[in-house]
């Protein structure tokens, strides 16, 4: 399974020819045209995660496609692209499209201030193998081969990644969610997830836009 990461916080997740993606923000601009898509998941309705006009380009694409996202995320998409085919999804959901299960865990988004009203949000889980939890540090119940880490957020600190990574223990991780950093930034928490990643016997890879990892 060929994962691509993208500007931010887009996954491009790909196997046997077949595509799902994850979280097409409003930061991601260098994803090419993508075909043969089965489905797309949106982790909450930030539009740093769900941005009409990059679901319109995926759409036109692949008409018919489902779009699985959290109660709010189908009524915003329901109201501004009536014609699109979206599924709302909850904590234990699971679903199947072509060759991808996709598994669906948590509730809310982490809290950012107590003056920013808090929202839905779901991590999800790919063919029992990629595990991103979108703005949260929702823990799964189950082993982790492959984990997409937020590194950078205004919800985060260094000490919730460590604990999240203690916690999920992955056999190999990379760092998403993290355009607002700098160079220097990058090589900071990049450094912390590798070292705690390694702690547990796995491995980190650094992803630029448009790099991928075989998992």
């Amino acid at each position: 399974m060929k994962i691509t990461k993208y500007e931010h916080a887009a996954l491009v997740v790909e196997l046997n020819n077949e595509k799902v993606i994850v979280d097409p923000g409003s930061y991601t601009k260098t994803m090419p045209e993508q075909h043969n898509v089965k489905a797309i998941v949106i982790t909450h309705i930030h539009d740093d995660h769900c941005s009409e006009p990059q679901l319109d380009k995926i759409v036109a694409l692949n008409p018919g496609i489902k779009i699985y996202g959290t109660d709010e995320v189908c009524r915003r998409l329901t109201e501004s692209r009536p014609t699109f085919d979206t599924v709302a999804v909850h904590h234990g959901d699971h679903y199947k499209e072509g060759d991808f299960t996709i598994e669906f865990y948590g509730d809310m988004h982490l809290e950012i201030h107590s003056s920013w009203p808090m929202c839905q949000n779901v991590g999800v889980m790919i063919n029992n193998t990629l595990y991103y939890p979108g703005d949260s540090y929702t823990i799964p119940d189950v082993k982790v081969p492959m984990l997409a880490v937020p590194s950078s957020a205004p919800w985060a600190k260094l000490s919730m990644i460590i604990d999240f990574l203690n916690a999920v223990k992955p056999s190999h991780a990379f760092a998403t969610h993290n355009i607002h950093l700098s160079a220097e930034g990058h090589q900071m928490y990049n450094g912390r997830i590798k070292m705690i990643t390694e702690s547990h016997g796995g491995a980190f890879t650094h992803l630029e836009p448009g790099e991928s990892i075989e998992a």
